[in-house]
Parts: C-alpha cells; sequence; structure tokens
C-alpha cells in the first residue's frame, strides 16, 4: 500500500489520545490546549510566518499547525527596514488575509511596536481589533517581566499571549541585532523573563538569538513551550521567517536560517522567461488566445 505523506495522511493520535500538532486535517482549528498538550508529550511542532492568504494556504495544507502574522511582514513584505514603522491597521488587514487562507492552524498575530507599550489597557484595545476584526486565535507580544501587567491582563481578558524574548526585533534602536543573554547577569535576566511571562499566562514563548544552551535550561525551567529562533535545537518547537526558509529573501541571511528551497531563483528565472518570450513574440500563442 502506497503511505501518503504526513500531511496528507490522517493525523496521527498520541498514546494521550489528542491529535499530532503537525500535519494531517482536522475539522477544527488548533488551540492553545492543542500546543499545552504537545508540551506534556514532549512533541516538537513547526511555526512559520505567513502574511497573505495565498502563502498561508499552501502552509495549511502542509499541516503546519502554528502561523504567526509576524510584524516582520514590515522587512519581507511592505519595505521598511526595520519592524518598527508597522502599524496595527497594517498587522489587522494581513491577519485577516491569513486567517481567510486556513481552516486549521492557530494563527498568532503581532502586536506591533507602539500599539501595547503605554501599558495593559492599550494592549487590550489593540489584541480585540486583531481577534474582532481579524479573527486571530492568539496575539504576540515582546518583552519579559517588562510585559508582565499587559501579558496578564489580555489573558483574563479571555486573548491567548505568545510572549517573545532574547532578541526583540521592536527594540533594535536599543539593543542592536545581536546575541542575547551571554553571561551571567544576561542570563540569568532572560530566565527571570521568562518565568515572568509564564507567570502572567502566556501559553508559549519565543527565544529568538539565545544561546543554545541557555534556551535548553529556559525550556526545561518551564511548563509552557518554548519556540526557537536562532535558540538551538532543544526548544520545544522552531519557528522561521518563510522567506527566509524559502530563499525568496536577498543578500546574507543569519546563521540560523536553513534554506529548503530558492525561490528567488526560480521566480526570477521565470520572469525573465515570460519577459523573453514576450519581448521575441513567442509569447502569446494560439493556445493562450480567446476568441
Amino acid at each position: 500500500m502506497t503511505q501518503l505523506p504526513a500531511a496528507q495522511s490522517a493525523s496521527p493520535r498520541p498514546a494521550d489520545g489528542g491529535r499530532a500538532l503537525y500535519g494531517g486535517k482536522s475539522n477544527r482549528r488548533i488551540t492553545v490546549r492543542d500546543i499545552a498538550l504537545a508540551k506534556e508529550r514532549g512533541e516538537k511542532w513547526p511555526m512559520l510566518t505567513a502574511y497573505d492568504a495565498m502563502t498561508a494556504s499552501v502552509f495549511d495544507e502542509a499541516g503546519i499547525p502554528v502561523m504567526l502574522v509576524g510584524d516582520s511582514a514590515g522587512n519581507c513584505h511592505l519595505g521598511y527596514d526595520t519592524t518598527v514603522p508597522v502599524t496595527l491597521d497594517e498587522m489587522t488587514m494581513l491577519s485577516a488575509a491569513v486567517v481567510r487562507g486556513t481552516g486549521r492552524a492557530l494563527i498568532v498575530a503581532d502586536l506591533p511596536f507602539g500599539s501595547y507599550q503605554e501599558g495593559p489597557v492599550q494592549a487590550l484595545r489593540s489584541a480585540t481589533k486583531l481577534v474582532k476584526e481579524a479573527g486571530v486565535g492568539a496575539v504576540k507580544l515582546e518583552g519579559g517581566e517588562r510585559s508582565h501587567r499587559q501579558i496578564e491582563l489580555l489573558v483574563e481578558s479571555g486573548i491567548p499571549v505568545m510572549a517573545h524574548i532574547g532578541l526583540t526585533p521592536q527594540s533594535v534602536n536599543a539593543m542592536g541585532y545581536r546575541v542575547q543573554g551571554r553571561g551571567e547577569e544576561a542570563a540569568q535576566q532572560l530566565l527571570r523573563d521568562a518565568k515572568a511571562v509564564q507567570d502572567a499566562g502566556a501559553f508559549a514563548v519565543v527565544l529568538e538569538l539565545v544561546p543554545a544552551e541557555l534556551a535548553a535550561e529556559v525550556t526545561r525551567s518551564l511548563h509552557i513551550p518554548t519556540v526557537g529562533i536562532g535558540a538551538g535545537p532543544d526548544t520545544d518547537a522552531q519557528v522561521l521567517v518563510w522567506t527566509d526558509m524559502l530563499g525568496l529573501t536577498g543578500g546574507r541571511m543569519p546563521k540560523f536560517v536553513k534554506k529548503y528551497a530558492e525561490l528567488r531563483q526560480v521566480m526570477g528565472d521565470a520572469a525573465k522567461a515570460f519577459a523573453e518570450d514576450v519581448v521575441g513574440g513567442a509569447f502569446p500563442q494560439e493556445e493562450h488566445s480567446v476568441h
């Protein structure tokens, strides 16, 4: 009998009676409860960014269980130099598109810079917009101890929160792009940040650009899942920006990125072939014409 790929076959059923996060079909969205169960049974899972309905639908069909509508869209799609200029309205539009393009994945949307730093009330107002107008299942915000009160109010209000510590790109003007948690004092602060977001009620925490040994220690110390990006192999999940993962992003890539395709080359070659056919009169032919 021919075996179907994991994303096409029925979801494997773990020993606890739940469904594995990666792969398979489902008649409902993955929830934060499913994420918690995966941590309990030691199941690793993938997360990718998505910013539009078509790309999101491809990842949903591939069985990706969690998609992040990241403010990384600022760099990848909106032409900004950093994530800082991204607005809440832009995040709402992009998030709604991703929700419309999916049926199974848990969709998490970033709260952009300036939409939650004033305090818990502003954070709740911003998160409510993403939940009500875009239909996301959770939001993500940056910061550990400093964001404790925002996370706490959102969770109390019924909005699941994914936290983000380590390198926090919205703080690029203050910290730059460099590894976080090196040295005893910095490592202890990262551990305090991790415990703070867990205590506040976050259902998961992203660890970005953190030494692998420290990320492993954080993962062991928490009962919520850790999601690594440049944080070594021992986190509970891994996330990549999809344009990096598929080789669409130009220029130098961070060390932690693994390219699984070279779409920039494929798309460039296709565009050149199309242009040459048009210039040379090879396209359109009779079969491409309407009569």
